[in-house]
């Protein structure tokens, strides 16, 4: 088993700091911790943590400033942002300017490590309900699909659903939203992978990015 990662937590509350710090123990190793962005940056290139998992809203410039001064000096340095907003202009800047994942502060302990260990391996990671800011913001990579025969067949409300589904909405939200029960979701998520040949909400999802459906 490979050892625990290292991490640094940037935070400008401390009982927050502390927090993270006692849930995290045992699970992964914290390097130390900062309050400040010009501490942060101090500290991150001195502890060359695994991964730094800061705050998105601090003084003097925040998460995103954090990421911008580090990555002149650690290029390849992994963050993942932990933040009590889910404002889809502050997920996008800090991922815009390098972070590889975005939790919010409503995420257990043992979710975070793993987080952090995800992060670690390469992976990005969001919670579910971001997501969607984030294909929103990077649609412009994937390169746009021709009239598609397959998304003709799905109806207006089937779109829809699929939309929601794909943002990572449960059925229980997704009726809540669209006014209509949670036995018709289901029902209209089962029409959606019968004419769509798919298996499951996740191979839902990965169809929904690939024709930039999530507007």
């Amino acid at each position: 088993m490979s050892a625990a990662p290292t991490v640094v937590i940037v935070d400008d509350h401390h009982l927050f700091r502390a927090g993270v710090r006692a849930e995290l123990d045992g699970l992964v190793e914290v390097s130390g911790d900062a309050a400040t962005v010009e501490d942060a940056v101090r500290l991150v290139l001195a502890a060359e943590p695994d991964v730094v998992l800061l705050d998105v809203q601090m003084p003097g410039g925040g998460g995103v400033e954090v990421i911008r001064q580090v990555a002149q000096r650690r290029p390849g340095q992994r963050f993942l942002a932990l933040s009590v907003s889910d404002a889809p202009e502050d997920v996008i800047a800090v991922i815009r300017a390098g972070a590889r994942g975005y939790v919010t502060k409503t995420i257990s302990g043992p979710e975070l490590a793993d987080a952090v260990r995800r992060i670690a391996d390469g992976d990005a990671v969001f919670s579910p309900r971001l997501a969607g800011f984030v294909l929103d913001a990077f649609a412009g990579d994937i390169p746009a699909r021709e009239v598609d025969p397959q998304l003709d067949q799905l109806s207006p409300r089937e779109r829809e659903v699929l939309r929601h589904i794909a943002r990572g909405y449960l059925y229980k939200e997704i009726a809540q939203r669209l006014s209509i029960s949670t036995k018709t979701v289901e029902a209209h998520v089962s029409a959606v992978l019968r004419k769509l040949q798919l298996s499951n909400r996740h191979e839902l999802s990965r169809w929904a990015v690939e024709r930039r459906l999530i507007d």
